[in-house]
């Protein structure tokens, strides 16, 4: 496809609750050049990142003097390492930083490739007629649980922590193959196809199938597209700069018109039919002999077997299991707590009473109460950090030994360990653990749990402890302003023979530095898969001094 035979137009605006807008938009056709991005920083500082970055951008990216993904790379990495000197020479723009979506087109013998660089939580779409496929992964712990499935796209555009990233461009130093820094896909960018790339401000607020809809509504008009979905966006509250850049196949137009009379694309939801009504094997298999016993019973009646009482009782009763439904297994009921709920007042109460299977869901408010976790009984609160755990400081809040379970959205407060787990499999998402007074989170023994997008922080012990044998995951958390006490502890610290995963995470602002490890083994790998805001390598990641006793363990 020749760049004259591309569609194309872009849109920014500033939204209902924001006066300045910090995106920007690339969309230069001639070139195959298109982006969207999105400031972080306050101020003027998300002004300044999102406009380095367009300017890199667009100057790198015109010279095409390698392969697409290193320079798509590349031009992204450029950009990262302006934004971080310029903020180390500003104290106004110290932080500032932004996340962006870039597609560069090229034509070759088969036809357009679009590749597509990303870091941080704008999107690009992938549409074709009836269908709209997010080509991007949100670099974010809510979108991250959406683009798995664990949540709806509706549950994550209303969910609290929606804003919050754990990837950026400027913040710190990168190279252009740090893992966990760059996501590059190469994808057909057919005829009959088209992109849009959009900030958060857009799919926060209008959902995918909506967008579609719109694109589709207005095919071979892009700009007319873009005003709606920004007009749909502020309708549905501006709470954030919006801006859009769509691109157009050359036969995009044609084949969406060519459909327009089918109904799956004006509904702008995929349609399909109703699937046939289902009965269990056994229950299907006795119904199609069903005419067959009403024949026999025909036979029989006109041969005069039907007085004779043997025959009789059978035909009968062939008949009536026709009519016994299926048995349904009774699901395993779920169990609440809460004031003026009907089951329990207290967690304890509910976990005391649990069997294995059972979830205890845990209404809003506040449970004074130290809690030990059950094998097999999942503890969800049904808010996200609306349930408050609160223990004695002496106390673990939450503790879970030899168990496998789940510990979803709570929030942990004080007690001298928020989290305790020993040689556990616990998975642990969307906790927030703050005021403990040695640590946040202790692990030991031959853990195996996961801690995934959760909030950690102002505990003044050790952020996180790995101890032992532990392999626990710890995954896109932010762990922030804790080991304040003297001395100073940091935000994560590995002990002894423990080997966790420590990838994606947000790790600043902690008392003695961003990670201790025991070895100097790992400072790369650990410097490369999480982010460690504006400190340096030394400040980032050091080998520990002698380690203090495993909080919450065995005296």
């Amino acid at each position: 496809m020749s760049p004259s035979r591309r569609i194309a137009a872009a849109g920014t605006d500033p939204g209902r609750e924001r006066e300045n807008n910090e995106d920007r938009v690339l969309c230069e056709p001639e070139r195959g050049i298109f982006a969207v991005v999105d400031g972080v920083g306050g101020e003027s500082g998300g002004e300044v990142a999102s406009q380095i970055a367009t300017d890199v951008l667009r100057a790198r990216l015109s010279r095409r003097t390698t392969d697409l993904d290193r320079l798509v790379r590349e031009a992204i990495a450029l950009a990262n390492r302006q934004i971080f000197e310029r903020a180390q020479t500003d104290p106004r723009l110290a932080g500032m930083s932004c996340v962006l979506t870039v597609a560069l087109l090229d034509g070759g013998p088969s036809g357009e490739t679009a590749t597509v660089g990303h870091v941080g939580d704008s999107r690009l779409y992938l549409l074709r007629r009836g269908e709209i496929k997010k080509v991007t992964r949100d670099h974010s712990p809510v979108g991250t649980r959406e683009d798995s499935g664990e949540i709806s796209e509706d549950e994550a555009m209303h969910h609290p922590r929606r804003n919050e990233i754990f990837r950026d461009v400027g913040s710190a130093p990168h190279e252009p193959d740090d893992q966990g820094f760059v996501e590059i896909h190469q994808i057909p960018f057919d005829a009959d196809s088209a992109l849009l790339i959009c900030s958060d401000g857009l799919s926060d607020l209008v959902p995918s199938a909506r967008i579609r809809q719109a694109v589709e509504a207005h095919a071979g008009d892009p700009q007319a597209a873009i005003d709606q979905l920004i007009d749909e966006a502020n309708e549905a509250g501006g709470k954030d700069n919006i801006s859009i850049v769509i691109v157009e196949g050359e036969r995009y137009a044609q084949t969406v018109r060519g459909a327009a009379a089918l109904d799956d694309t004006r509904s702008g939801v995929p349609v399909s039919k109703p699937a046939p009504k289902q009965y269990g094997a056994a229950h299907t298999k006795e119904r199609s002999v069903l005419p067959w016993i009403l024949l026999l019973l025909v036979l029989a009646a006109a041969a005069g077997a039907w007085f004779y009482p043997p025959v009789r009782e059978r035909l009968l009763k062939l008949i009536d299991r026709q009519e016994d439904p299926a048995p349904t297994p009774t699901p395993a009921p779920v169990l609440h707590v809460g004031p003026g709920e009907a089951d329990f007042l207290s967690i304890s109460d509910a976990l005391a009473e649990a069997r294995p299977g059972q979830t205890i869901e845990v209404a809003p408010g506040q449970y004074q109460e130290t809690v030990e976790l059950k094998d097999g009984v999942a503890l969800v609160s049904r808010t996200p950090r609306g349930a408050v755990i609160q223990a004695p400081d002496a106390a673990p809040a939450v503790s879970g030994r030899g168990v496998r379970t789940r510990l979803v959205g709570f929030k942990i407060e004080g007690g001298a360990v928020g989290l305790l787990l020993e040689g556990a499999q616990v998975e642990v998402s969307e906790v927030e653990v703050t005021g403990a007074a040695e640590a946040g989170i202790a692990v030991s023994g031959a853990d195996r749990s996961s801690i995934e997008a959760c909030y950690v922080h102002d505990n003044t012990g050790t952020g996180i402890v790995v101890d032992g044998g532990a392999a626990t995951r710890v995954r896109q958390n932010l762990i922030a302003r804790n080991g304040t006490k003297t001395p100073k502890r940091p935000g994560i610290e590995v002990r002894g023979q423990a080997r966790p995963l420590l990838i994606e995470n947000r790790i600043e602002g902690n008392g003695a530095a961003g990670v201790w490890i025991p070895t100097a083994e790992r400072t790369d790998e650990i410097l490369q898969w999480n982010q460690f805001g504006r400190a340096s390598r030394s400040q980032a990641v050091r080998v520990s001094p002698t380690p203090a006793p495993t909080p919450g363990g065995n005296r």
